[in-house]
């Protein structure tokens, strides 16, 4: 069978390639970005689905415009003024999760051969949706504090990019939050290139103890015109459920226009009666309660795992303990490989994915990524001393 030109230049997720291996009992994995499912409001969610087949039934399970169902548009632009960025409801339009967003923005903006930046390492779906599109990825690299802004300055003069695609706020894989300063300057320089910059933020609410700087959409006030070169997509599967599917995109409006209109061809719109049910569940108020539980949880676990890291791997290992989000990012010293030690791994029964596939250029075959959000603080001790037999 004769596949379309623009399959060539991507491949099978290596993370789910990984999955098929968890399937055997006994296996910790420390592999997935998935939140933990045990802590999930079901109760709330059950009353907001309920209160959206009683309120409007019709309007729930009805056809329904493709900017999104107007009561959740008004609830998530409340959502952002409480994050301090002014938004209004016509301002977003609502998404099929996050990663729908972004691939809207490959397909409105990408044509073959185009430059696009993004982080080294990032979250590995943008280096395959944009691929998709025939992209051309150039990269820059983290610390704990972020993107490198000199490097990225460096290489928007440099090359003149289509986009730039950053997570400012506990990124994945590597769990690093840009700092306020570095924010201000990456606005800066959007608005003296004019470059688009798209803000990925699915992990801003999941923060341990004092929060992290404004997102770059509330702190595009401080930098006058540079709102006219920040795309922002937002989620509500990290902190509510990724099973609704429901995420935004806020831009500027041409952009939102034939992001609008490419939604209409690829799915008409996203389900109104998850948007219905999300709309009822965040006017309940029970957000902040349900969203405190999992930080408190996360922190804790998050820990955990830094202690035991530190414990059982010492010197074998790097890594920066995160501030909130889902991960920690490490490498190995001396050079040692990754995807070998995984193997190990899965050999001793415990599993995280290998750093590798997040590097869209010049890969570093030392790093790999380890989630604690799905594990207890018992498995975490477990499966990072089953690590440390595995090296």
């Amino acid at each position: 069978m004769q596949f379309a030109d623009r399959l060539n230049n991507v491949e099978t997720s290596a993370i789910r390639e990984l999955f098929k291996l968890l399937g055997k009992p006994g296996i910790i994995s420390f592999a997935g970005g998935f939140p933990d499912a045990a802590l999930f409001d079901v109760e709330g969610v059950r009353n907001a689905a309920n209160a959206a087949l009683s309120a409007d039934p019709g309007a729930a399970l009805q056809y329904g415009a493709t900017e999104g169902y107007q009561p959740l548009r008004e609830q998530i632009a409340a959502l952002m003024r409480q994050k301090g960025a002014d938004v209004a409801p016509e301002q977003l339009i609502v998404t099929t999760g996050s990663q729908q967003g972004l691939d809207l923005i490959g397909k409105t903006m990408l044509s073959p051969g185009d430059k696009a930046i993004v982080e080294a390492p990032t979250f590995l779906a943008t280096i395959q949706c944009f691929r998709l599109y025939g992209a051309n990825l150039l990269t820059v690299p983290i610390d704990a504090q972020g993107v490198d802004v000199d490097a990225l300055e460096r290489s928007i003069d440099a090359h003149h990019p289509r986009l730039v695609y950053l997570i400012p706020t506990f990124g994945n894989p590597s769990g690093a939050t840009l700092s306020r300063e570095r924010r201000l300057r990456v606005l800066e320089i959007a608005r003296r290139t004019k470059t688009l910059i798209v803000e990925d933020d699915p992990y801003g609410e999941l923060f341990f103890g004092q929060a992290p700087p404004p997102s770059l959409l509330a702190l595009a006030a401080e930098v006058p015109g540079s709102r006219d070169y920040l795309v922002y997509c937002g989620s509500l599967s990290k902190v509510l459920s990724p099973g609704l599917r429901i995420g935004w995109m806020i831009a500027p409006p041409a952009l939102l226009g034939k992001a609008t209109m490419c939604k209409q061809f690829s799915d008409a719109h996203t389900s109104t009666f998850a948007q219905a049910t999300a709309a009822h569940y965040l006017t309940s108020g029970r957000m902040s309660a349900a969203l405190e539980r999992v930080k408190t949880t996360y922190a804790e676990r998050a820990r955990v795992m830094g202690a035991a890291l530190t414990r059982e791997l010492g010197s074998a290992i790097e890594f920066n303990a995160p501030h909130g989000g889902m991960f920690f990012w490490a490498k190995l010293t001396g050079g040692a490989n990754a995807n070998e030690f995984a193997k190990r791994a899965i050999e001793k029964q415990v599993a995280f994915v290998p750093g590798a596939p997040f590097f869209a250029s010049a890969p570093d075959a030392s790093t790999f990524r380890l989630s604690f959000a799905t594990s207890n603080a018992e498995k975490i001790e477990d499966g990072v001393k089953r690590l440390a037999a595995a090296l």
